[in-house]
């Protein structure tokens, strides 16, 4: 989809990495909650709480799933999930915009 409807948007920033990544976070009516975002080129570690499904909205990103070994590349349009409590390592070369949906189990 490439707007959301009826939403609440945080308006205080999500920011980590120095700066180099940030996000905003959008709550839906059902009680879903998602954050779009930017991040600059560079190395990042994330940890999950929830699962979570990362969605590409531009650029591209080199991914490292927990329980692999490589990286795979994300491009525009293209999405990944990571599973609940764990990490994953990216390698951003360019700038990326992103959407990451939290999924309660």
């Amino acid at each position: 989809m490439a707007q959301f409807e009826n939403v609440t948007v945080i308006k205080k920033a999500n920011v980590y990495f120095d700066g180099k990544v940030t996000s905003r976070t959008v709550i839906f009516e059902n009680g879903e909650k998602k954050t779009l975002g930017i991040m600059l080129p560079g190395t990042y570690t994330f940890s999950t709480g929830d699962k979570e499904i990362m969605e590409v909205l531009g650029g591209s990103m080199d991914v490292k799933l927990p329980g692999s070994d490589n990286f795979v590349t994300y491009k525009e349009g293209e999405s990944f999930t990571v599973p609940e409590n764990s990490s994953f390592d990216l390698v951003i070369k360019e700038v990326s915009d992103y959407c990451c949906s939290y999924i309660k189990a």
